[in-house]
């Protein structure tokens, strides 16, 4: 049977009167409006997340339990009493080598976390219990220790022996000891070890939290040192990363080497703990040992 109508076309051809570069700058606007972080993916499933929801659970993927990185602020809001935290006096580094480009990165790490170091450390009450609270930024320079690390936590051990009172740490620095400071940082290893070592002289209780990652001269100083040593779910845990072990050693590493996991397997750590349970823990731990 022949057609001898044409349907109508469905659609019309319509020819826009707005100029090409007006249209442009709209879709550049709409796009604007959208912000940068508004979703995120896992590092570990690779699950696409919506940051704010993702904030809500503490840094924590709701698909496989990954653990982010979160800053020493959020650390404080979920671990700390609320109004408890009393910050020790602000110390800000120098730059004794003249190292090129070091004060203007200090002060562009300064204006990213709103901190004065890498480190976030004061008086604080856990569930009640007090303590001194100290938490290394990762996000400052790669959580790296340089002498204002090393004199803040010297201070903070001493504070402890003061007040008698224990001291709880989280560290979380990739970069080990600051190599724009140079010997001055290697320094801070054997200073941090020293008051750790005061500390427990006087009978006091060190609890010490890695999280990811603890690295370099971090973990070989005071990191490794607690009287109890906890540490957030498959968290990087060593001295060196384990490319560099396997190239050194030229042999082949264990599946899972310098976890977390790995580490409470050869008894390295004591235990495990989740970030929703962390400091209900550590407030169980306070409150055994007071």
């Amino acid at each position: 049977m022949l057609r001898v109508f044409r349907s109508k076309p469905k659609y019309a051809t319509v020819r826009s009167t707005i100029p090409a570069s007006q249209f442009d700058d709209e879709q550049t606007a709409v796009k604007k409006e959208i912000p940068d972080n508004l979703w995120i993916r896992c590092e570990n499933c690779a699950s696409v997340l919506y940051s704010k929801e993702c904030s809500k659970a503490k840094g924590i993927c709701s698909k496989c339990g990954y653990h982010f990185r979160i800053s020493a602020l959020e650390r404080l809001n979920i671990i700390a009493d609320e109004n408890s935290f009393k910050p020790f006096p602000p110390l800000v580094a120098v730059n004794p080598l003249d190292f090129p480009g070091y004060e203007e990165k200090i002060t562009n790490a300064q204006q990213t976390t709103k901190l004065d170091d890498a480190i976030l450390i004061g008086e604080a009450r856990i569930d009640g219990h007090l303590c001194v609270l100290g938490i290394i930024d990762f996000s400052f320079i790669g959580g790296s220790m340089g002498s204002v690390v090393g004199e803040q936590l010297t201070r903070g051990f001493e504070y402890g022996i003061q007040k008698q009172i224990p001291v709880v740490i989280f560290s979380g620095g990739g970069g080990g000891a600051r190599m724009q400071e140079g010997i001055f940082s290697l320094m801070q290893m054997a200073k941090t070890a020293q008051a750790v070592g005061k500390f427990k002289q006087a009978g006091l209780l060190y609890i010490s939290v890695l999280t990811h990652p603890t690295m370099g001269g971090v973990y070989a100083s005071f990191a490794s040192l607690g009287d109890i040593i906890l540490a957030e779910p498959k968290a990087l845990i060593g001295f060196a990363g384990p490319r560099i072990v396997e190239e050194t050693t030229r042999q082949k590493l264990p599946e899972g080497f310098q976890t977390a996991e790995y580490a409470l397997q050869n008894g390295m750590i004591d235990k495990i703990v989740n970030r929703n349970e962390m400091k209900e823990t550590i407030a169980k731990l306070l409150s055994f040992h007071l």
